[in-house]
């Protein structure tokens, strides 16, 4: 294959419009002085407005993994239109995290995500729960650095896993610039140029002469495996043989009901506790319209998914032999790169300079929101609450920089190992779901839960999850649940919902039993070793004050409070409004 020159132009020009509006955003974040250093960095000054807001929230979920693995799935003749969760499941969380948990957050004036952990929990249960968080943002990162990759690689003519190591370099140096001002308005410019680079390519592939119409193939579709012959390989040409497959519609299979049921909970319940998302809710100016903000967000993410729906059934309906890529997709084991596949085969040179570049530097910009998310939950909640407490402003931002490079390459570690992008976007959310859902459903509407419940939640559903095995990680089955196969090594059960449900019952549980038992005096409170019912004598009582800037639900005006908290167990404080 020829390098596409147009491809890698419209790359370096979109490459560097988003660099350019991240310095300036980064700039303009710096001369706010109403905020630390740290927060400033962390939650742009809570200076962000509705429109912006509403246009850096959806585009956050809208990313490398939501387009490209929307095309893939649809394409990919073992799945289809009938396993395409994504686009569902995640405007659905989006609906659901803005009607139950985003006003909650904000008005009380939270930094990150995991910080009514650690005042509920104490420091330490709290600097535990950011695994899972890490974890997650970890998966994320990979499954935008591969898409990222995939589209390089079709573009440049090189190696997947170079493309993904070049992709990770450019993801961390660009975060490095300007903290969530700079992902804020990256992500403005990215939700435009995806918009405009895939419509403006869907009208183009539909007409191909190679594509055939797209409601002939819902049901049944072609599929071209090369067939291999001494004289073939003499003559140096190549014949197909061609068998009918499944549409993209795909096939609905009653025994992976559970397995169904089990990933669309996963991709809509799994995708409210991201710090990505309270990043957002809690940079927002005011509390007035931020569920209308998370509410409205979710309707545009289903319809930002419509072009790669229709990308997606487009390669299905393509005769892949008669086109300059001279192969299928399916049958190469390519699925995953099919969306700038078409972009490159299937439409005019400069529509592809649009798309390509676009959908490029659109993945780009997705991919500092979960390298910043995942370094602000580890040098706030970690670093500063476990090891730190007194940590300066300078430290907390180079920590946060370190972070970066760190979650980077393990990001770019999992994007060379899994091999497809849907699975990856899956395994985004699966510990988040399994583990963090149950925790926030308790920290935001059951306070009698404490250290205890939420330790035992914690490692309950860490053991079931992972004793159903994972095939992405090459984990095997050690827990066997109900309809498993052994010959294939499927779990037909919905094992993650039932993990995440253990895990939410163990938390009210065991909290409700050390309740009653400490409070009654069942058993001496010096047994009380996390310290929930009464004050640790060991630890330092000065109490540190800041000003944060809240907003009454009441109302919704903003005013300011002046919070106490003593440094110890993190669970006394006192508050004077001013």
């Amino acid at each position: 294959m020829a390098v596409n020159i147009p491809g890698i132009i419209a790359i370096v020009v979109f490459y560097l419009l988003i660099l350019a509006v991240g310095m300036w955003a980064g700039r303009r974040g710096k001369k706010d002085e109403n905020s630390t250093e740290s927060e400033n960095a962390m939650l742009a000054g809570r200076n962000i407005g509705g429109f912006t807001g509403l246009l850096t929230l959806t585009a956050t979920w809208v990313g490398g993994g939501y387009i490209n693995g929307t095309a893939e799935v649809i394409f990919n003749p073992t799945q289809g239109a009938v396993w395409c969760q994504g686009p569902i499941g995640s405007s659905l969380g989006l609906i659901i995290g803005g009607l139950f948990f985003a006003k909650k957050f904000r008005s009380q004036g939270y930094v990150t995500m995991l910080d009514p952990f650690q005042q509920r929990y104490g420091r330490r249960m709290g600097g535990l729960l950011v695994v899972p968080e890490l974890l997650g943002d970890i998966f994320w990162g990979a499954g935008i650095l591969a898409a990222l990759g995939a589209s390089l690689s079709v573009v440049l003519d090189l190696d997947l896993v170079v493309c993904v190591l070049i992709s990770a370099a450019i993801a961390v140096v660009y975060t490095l610039f300007g903290g969530l001002y700079s992902v804020v308005y990256t992500d403005v410019i990215q939700l435009f140029c995806i918009f405009i680079g895939t419509w403006l390519c869907v009208p183009f592939a539909l007409t191909n002469p190679n594509v055939s119409s797209i409601t002939s193939t819902q049901l049944t579709r072609l599929l071209y495996t090369p067939v291999i012959t001494p004289v073939n390989a003499t003559l140096n040409i190549t014949t197909f043989q061609v068998s009918n497959s499944t549409g993209w519609f795909g096939v609905w299979d009653n025994r992976r009901t559970g397995i169904w049921i089990d990933y669309f909970l996963l991709l809509t319940l799994g995708g409210i506790p991201w710090q990505a998302y309270f990043q957002r809710v809690l940079a927002a100016k005011s509390t007035n319209n931020i569920r209308a903000i998370s509410v409205t967000s979710g309707f545009l993410c289903m319809i930002m998914a419509i072009p790669s729906f229709l990308i997606g059934a487009i390669g299905a309906s393509t005769d892949w032999p008669n086109t300059a890529y001279g192969k299928d997709p399916a049958v190469a084991g390519e699925a995953n790169q099919i969306l700038p596949i078409i972009l490159q085969y299937l439409t005019p040179t400069w529509v592809s300079f649009f798309g390509l570049g676009a959908v490029s530097a659109a993945v780009m910009s997705s991919a500092d929101s979960c390298i910043l998310a995942a370094s602000t939950v580890f040098s706030k909640n970690v670093y500063k609450e476990v090891f730190r407490p007194k940590a300066s402003e300078t430290e907390i931002v180079w920590v946060m920089r370190f972070s970066i490079f760190a979650v980077g390459a393990m990001s770019t570690a999992m994007a060379v190992t899994v091999k497809t992008i849907y699975g990856l976007w899956y395994l985004c959310s699966d510990m988040v779901y399994v583990i963090l859902f149950p925790q926030l459903i308790c920290v935001v509407y059951l306070k009698f839960t404490n250290t205890y419940g939420s330790l035992c939640g914690f490692i309950v559903g860490m053991i079931l999850r992972f004793g159903g095995g994972e095939e992405l990680l090459f984990l095997p089955a050690v827990i066997k649940y109900p309809f498993y196969d052994e010959a294939t090594g499927t779990q037909y059960f919905p094992f993650r919902t039932f993990a995440m449900l253990c895990s939410l019952v163990w938390i009210v549980v065991i909290s409700l039993i050390t309740k009653v038992i400490f409070e009654n005096g069942k058993v001496p409170l010096r047994f009380d070793i996390f310290y929930c019912y009464h004050e640790d004598p060991g630890k330092d009582q000065e109490p540190e004050k800041k000003d944060v800037e809240v907003d009454l639900l009441e109302n919704g005006s903003n005013v300011s409070r002046t919070v106490t908290k003593f440094r110890g167990n993190g669970k006394s404080e006192d508050e004077a409004m001013l």
